[in-house]
């Protein structure tokens, strides 16, 4: 068996073997909660009843796909030119410390002043987190999947040190937690009572203006370009590491706002447990849009729904939640698979 690059990629082909790869994700689950003991259609009704079966469950996944969008487009972004960025989950954490640090009071600003300083402080930080690996990697051939990774647990023990240090809540009853942030800096609900906030909203613009910048700018083009080859970009003129230097920036920044949104709209503060795993999951969310930044709204929220449809699920039928785990991965799995099998045809000797 070998694989020959298709000379050309066919529309019928992008869409259909995608949607294939998820059928074969949906048929491989339902043989597990076969196993389990319970039946298919009731796991998976109740799945979706529970994601998206009422106002407050339909929020309740947005709410949980908001992060996911930023850190699917960070990751997204930075694959499209072969800058593979493992480290969201640390340029989350970075973006929500800047937030935590300037939105307590330090900066006595009004909320229209106070907001898009804090946004840009947040994207600041989580872009100077992957501009090291970036920096490792074009001066001196550094793999930065490895110091991306890496860099996730040493932001995570900075920021344990934070919390039982600088800023630490003296009125937090002992919990590793920061202040709140002022009510200046907080982001207004979207329906009064639910947890839907406004960093929603910001996130899809966030996929609006990546797809514009992916698709109608000169950077896209030199990002796509470095993406599929780049000696050949070089060859051509265009700036190689200059352009993996803004696709870090980019790239950080994205994974910054999550944890900018997180913080003014959703915890109130900043904690240990900010994410759950959110940069991680953006990979996933990311590989499953294939990199377009449109499509990445749609596979963070279908990612969400899974999670959440998944917990109010194994309440009723007793099936373990981590099958939306599973779900996911096998998503991921098959996904992969439909995106070289785009590209590459299957040839039997």
């Amino acid at each position: 068996m070998r694989l020959e690059p298709r000379e050309q990629q066919t529309v019928a082909l992008s869409f259909g073997l995608p949607m294939l790869a998820l059928i074969f994700s949906m048929a491989v689950c339902a043989g597990l909660v076969m196993l389990s003991g319970a039946s298919p259609f009731q796991v998976f009704g109740l799945m979706i009843k529970g994601a998206m079966g009422s106002q407050f469950a339909l929020l309740e996944t947005l709410t949980r796909a908001t992060p996911l969008i930023f850190t699917g487009l960070a990751a997204a972004v930075a694959f499209r030119a072969k800058l593979w960025n493992i480290g969201a989950e640390a340029q989350l954490y970075i973006g929500a410390v800047m937030t935590a640090v300037l939105g307590t009071g330090l900066l006595p600003l009004p909320w229209p002043l106070l907001w898009p300083v804090l946004m840009f402080s947040a994207m600041l930080g989580g872009a100077l987190v992957l501009s090291i690996p970036t920096l490792l990697k074009t001066r001196f051939g550094v793999d930065e999947v490895v110091t991306t990774l890496l860099l996730n647990f040493i932001i995570l023990l900075f920021v344990s040190m934070l919390l039982e240090g600088l800023l630490k809540d003296p009125m937090g009853l002992g919990w590793p937690q920061s202040k709140k942030v002022i009510a200046d800096a907080q982001l207004p609900r979207l329906i009064t009572g639910k947890r839907l906030h406004l960093g929603f909203v910001v996130a899809i613009a966030a996929a609006v203006i990546m797809w514009v910048i992916d698709r109608r700018s000169a950077l896209g083009y030199e990002m796509r370009a470095v993406g599929h080859n780049a000696k050949a970009a070089h060859f051509a003129g265009i700036p190689v590491n200059r352009v993996l230097a803004k696709t870090a920036l980019l790239s950080g920044g994205l994974a910054g706002l999550a944890g900018w949104s997180e913080v003014t709209g959703l915890k109130g503060n900043l904690t240990l447990d900010l994410s759950p795993g959110f940069g991680y999951t953006g990979i996933v969310v990311a590989m499953l849009a294939m990199l377009h930044p449109l499509g990445v709204i749609a596979a963070a929220i279908f990612v969400a729904a899974v999670f959440v449809g998944a917990d109010a699920m194994s309440r009723t039928a007793g099936v373990p939640s981590y099958i939306a785990h599973v779900m996911v991965a096998v998503s991921l799995l098959a996904m992969v698979t439909a995106i070289m099998l785009t590209r590459y045809r299957v040839r039997w000797r």
